[in-house]
């Protein structure tokens, strides 16, 4: 997530019609006019709608300085494999200079943008899920393991575990905590069998369904990292706050196995890896709102006073699953 401050920022330039100066300088690269690109959320990166005439692509950017921003270029270029090989994602659009992405000033700094097109479908949540759309949820994210495989340029998994000493200097049970899950990953292989690219955040919310079909989008949280990972943090709306299976959804999580292992193998000990990947995710999520959150300004809007409220809670949960993880 971009720090609270640099959302702000570009939240004070969106017009009551939800226009943007920033983002029409930005959309300028892909040929659209001022005007037309609307804003629709700023977490990861900065995200406005853009009119396409069969439906409607999404405009994606950060700032230049932003830690995530250098992954724009192996993110695009993961997205444009993964759709090359079939695997159910959404396609960057290129610039009206052929690239995938750009650097583009603006009024507040050099912004790396790209263009994804609309996935089909809606969205979904855990209620609405049968067994069969779980199946269909587990076969896409092992779609997208097989087709990534030998990707390159993307960043590492769980780097965050090594900076909590000082992050969270005075917070010990945190600090013991993160040691253990460390120790615990330090000694899981990483053959190619079991780590390799991935989604990062395959969600449902992650996702559009289009009948039993899953298209994924989102790919903020690619990085080569284990499969079994990857499997964890889609299953979080699945799980309970231990990070283990939620009684009550436990046909569902075990449906999204089943349906992993028909285009993927999954062994017995990946599955048994879940909640230690559960906690790790829970650690890393922990920090990033950390950085997010910042020190709160003299005049922030109320929505800002919301957001940070909203994110001080959910730190919380993540900080009690990390402590309590069973290693």
């Amino acid at each position: 997530m971009m720090p609270l401050n640099e959302i702000d920022r570009l939240k004070r330039t969106v017009t009551d019609a939800w226009e943007s100066p920033v983002a029409d300088r930005v959309a300028a690269e892909w040929g659209h006019p001022a005007g037309t690109a609307k804003w629709w959320r700023s977490s990861a990166a900065h995200v406005f709608v853009l009119p396409d005439p069969d439906g409607k692509r999404y405009l994606r950017f950060t700032p230049e300085t932003y830690r995530g921003a250098a992954m724009a270029d192996p993110v695009a270029d993961l997205m444009a494999r993964l759709s090359a090989s079939g695997s159910a994602v959404v396609r960057p659009v290129p610039t009206a200079a052929g690239t995938l992405t750009a650097t583009v000033h603006t009024e507040l700094g050099a912004m790396r943008a790209m263009v994804v097109e609309a996935a089909p479908g809606e969205s979904i949540d855990a209620d609405d899920l049968t067994e069969e759309r779980a199946a269909a949820w587990g076969r896409a994210l092992a779609q997208v393991h097989r087709d990534a495989a030998g990707a390159k340029g993307l960043t590492g998994s769980f780097t965050e575990l090594a900076a909590v000493p000082e992050r969270f200097a005075a917070d010990r049970p945190l600090v013991e905590a993160a040691a253990r899950i460390a120790a615990r990953l330090a000694e899981l292989p990483r053959d190619k069998a079991v780590f390799g690219a991935v989604h990062g955040d395959f969600e449902l919310d992650n996702l559009a369904w289009d009948g039993d079909r899953a298209t994924a989008f989102d790919f903020d949280e690619a990085a080569d990292s284990w499969y079994a990972a990857d499997i964890a943090g889609a299953l979080r709306d699945l799980t309970g706050p231990d990070g283990r299976p939620d009684p009550g959804l436990r046909a569902m999580h075990d449906a999204f196995l089943a349906g992993y292992r028909t285009a993927r193998p999954l062994t017995d000990a990946e599955v048994a890896a879940l909640p230690l990947f559960a906690a790790a995710q829970a650690v890393g999520a922990l920090a990033a709102i950390d950085r997010a959150l910042g020190a709160p300004g003299d005049d922030e809007a109320p929505w800002l006073v919301e957001l940070r409220a909203r994110l001080a809670d959910l730190a919380a949960s993540h900080r009690a699953l990390a402590i309590a993880a069973d290693l």
